[in-house]
């Protein structure tokens, strides 16, 4: 059940039934010479909307734009500084809470949201803290890493090996190539040389410097339609289950 596409009276029906709500939240960011702009956000939104369809749960609006400030030398990246995002975040759940949502489960597809993700759940705390009990939702949050459920590492690792790498990995460009198979991309990659430093970076540039293509070990030129559509099985059933444990808490 995508929010947008109830009526205001469908939402008060479901609201007798289930408080829960899952929340995609991925990024809009480069993914290599292959990987398309819009990854993070794409995987987050099909498997939030089939594990929706698994367990009965309304979907809200993707958060398609995350932090990303690291992507930005890369051309068609975009990022929402921390301090907006997070309250891009609080907002969002606030606005469900008054209407009496209570579990806001939310499924994110960048691992640079994980932190500001956190944060805001914090910030949704701290003011239901100042403002006291009375007749507020019980609200709780919680943050799931679809690409790090542990099934979806083994299969990811029976596919990919040691090359699924960090970033515009290809399970994730598989997953989109299932999602859109119009939109498949092409393109010689070249084999990546370890990055002096290793994986760690600061800003736009010294990621570039570091990452010239954009990608971080990874060789999304494995990525298959077909792997993307057992990923996308995989987490979506996994999802559907934890989201299921987390509403009886």
């Amino acid at each position: 059940m995508l929010l947008h596409l109830m009526t205001w009276q469908e939402v008060e029906s479901y609201l007798q039934t289930s408080t829960g709500v899952m929340m995609p939240i991925g990024s809009t960011e480069q993914h290599g010479p292959t990987g398309l702009i819009g990854t993070d956000a794409i995987c987050a939104e099909a498997i939030a909307i089939a594990a929706g369809e698994i367990a009965g749960a309304v979907v809200g609006p993707t958060i398609g734009v995350g932090m990303a400030q690291h992507h930005m030398a890369f051309t068609g990246s975009m990022t929402l500084r921390p301090s907006t995002l997070v309250s891009v975040i609080a907002d969002y759940v606030n606005s469900l809470a008054r209407h009496g949502f209570e579990r806001f489960y939310f499924i994110n597809g960048h691992g640079g949201n994980i932190s500001t993700v956190q944060t805001a759940f914090q910030e949704v705390y701290a003011q239901t803290s100042m403002d006291g009990g009375g007749d507020r939702p019980r609200v709780r949050c919680v943050s799931r890493n679809w690409y790090q459920r542990p099934r979806v590492q083994a299969l990811a690792k029976k596919f990919y090996g040691g090359r699924e790498g960090y970033h515009a990995t290809p399970s994730e460009v598989a997953v989109t190539q299932y999602v859109h198979p119009d939109a498949i991309k092409d393109a010689e990659l070249p084999e990546l040389a370890s990055p002096g430093g290793g994986f760690s970076f600061t800003d736009a540039d010294d990621y570039r410097r570091r990452f010239p293509d954009g990608r971080m070990a990874s060789d999304p030129s494995l990525a298959r339609p077909e792997h993307g559509k057992e990923l996308l099985e995989l987490a979506a059933e996994d999802l559907a289950a934890d989201y299921r444990e987390y509403l009886k808490d």
